[in-house]
């Protein structure tokens, strides 16, 4: 007696009799509203392509030996961006330098630009850049 009252409070009394049947209908009838193959699938977006491109890094490196380009290759290998400025290196070292970065760049299918006087920016394939800096070097080179 005590829940019945406790029940009625609630709202959840027997009172009111329960159809089961009637119950089964509507939702079997809610069900065929919406066809399964008619939803649209091109909405549905990558989980991951969210994360790779909140952790999207440019790494700035200044080599002043040789050596120093197998670290610039371990972060085009790890997908970061790197923009290498030979200011502080010798030309025929800066030339050897470039040519193994352009390789590893080859390998992976990147991109290589000149983006200034001795500076060079290096991207892995998913990375894309816009525009260009011809400006400052077409004005050096007519300046020789």
């Amino acid at each position: 007696m005590a829940f019945d009252k406790l029940g009625k409070f609630l709202g959840i009394s027997d009172d009111e009799e329960f159809d089961e049947e009637e119950y089964v209908q509507q939702d079997n009838s809610d069900n065929n509203q919406i066809p399964l193959n008619s939803i649209n699938h091109n909405n549905v977006v990558s989980i991951k392509s969210g994360i790779d491109a909140a952790k999207s890094q440019i790494v700035l490196y200044e080599p002043r030996v040789y050596s120093d380009a197998k670290d610039v290759a371990q972060n085009l290998l790890k997908n970061k961006a790197v923009v290498i400025n030979f200011s502080r290196m010798e030309d025929g070292a800066a030339r050897r330098v470039v040519d193994f970065i352009t390789g590893t760049i080859y390998a992976l299918n990147g991109e290589i630009q000149r983006i200034g006087d001795k500076i060079f920016l290096a991207t892995p394939p998913k990375f894309q850049t816009d525009g260009k800096i011809s400006e400052l070097i077409d004005k050096k080179d007519n300046l020789n």
